[in-house]
């Protein structure tokens, strides 16, 4: 199916898909601010993908948007190419976790279905990218998951990091400097609700960070089996 598809279009059902995965709908300025494109050309890009054959979208004015299924379908796909592809960066061929983004960018619209199933044989079928991203498997289902963002932790919670978002390489090379990684795991030492900053322990560390919320709403944990 993506091969009708072109690079633009998939670019959006991907950041349609993400953004719709947190909000009931995404909006066009929230695509928009993702693409880094004027929200007028997402208006008529998201019309125009409205009254494509198949419909991918479901988009009405100022109400934003959401995938059709076979929106849904294709949006899947270029994930699945895409998380596999940064896990392949990572595993094989040795680059960062900072790195992987921008190379499966480029290179998730032009990889085969032959190269993609290779990849995933070569990898032992991955379920999570290096992110903790969770990878959409050969029949397009993602496995099912009950993290939420570290901003909702409170002190004397423990949890595990699942996932992190992976578009910010900054940020990654950051978390990576406190040890902040997919399986890490911290205690919640203190919440100010001044400026919702949170201080944590993560284990293996010396010093407890603090972060405020633009970074603990990237990060997504589970509690902690005690």
């Amino acid at each position: 199916m993506l091969t009708d598809l072109s690079e633009a279009t998939q670019d959006y059902l991907k950041i349609i898909f993400e953004l719709t995965e947190r909000f009931d709908r995404a909006s066009t300025s929230q695509i928009a601010e993702q693409l880094n494109v004027k929200p007028a050309s997402v208006t008529g890009m998201l019309q125009k993908m409205a009254q494509d054959k198949p419909q991918l979208v479901d988009y009405r004015k100022h109400q934003g948007v959401t995938l059709t299924a076979d929106g849904k379908k294709a949006a899947l796909e270029i994930l699945r190419h895409h998380r596999l592809l940064e896990t392949f960066l990572h595993e094989i061929l040795g680059y960062t976790w900072d790195e992987v983004h921008d190379e499966a960018e480029r290179l998730e619209h032009v990889i085969s279905e032959d190269m993609e199933r290779r990849m995933a044989a070569v990898l032992g079928n991955p379920n999570r990218d290096p992110h903790g991203q969770p990878i959409p498997n050969q029949d397009l289902e993602l496995i099912s998951t009950s993290d939420f963002p570290m901003s909702e932790l409170r002190p004397g919670q423990d949890a595990v990091v699942c996932r992190v978002q992976d578009d910010s390489p900054e940020l990654l090379r950051y978390l990576n400097s406190l040890g902040l990684r997919p399986q890490s795991q911290l205690s919640t030492l203190a919440y100010i609700p001044f400026d919702k900053t949170l201080q944590v322990q993560v284990q293996g560390q010396e010093e407890p960070a603090v972060l405020g919320p633009r970074i603990t709403s990237q990060i997504f944990v589970e509690f902690a089996d005690v």
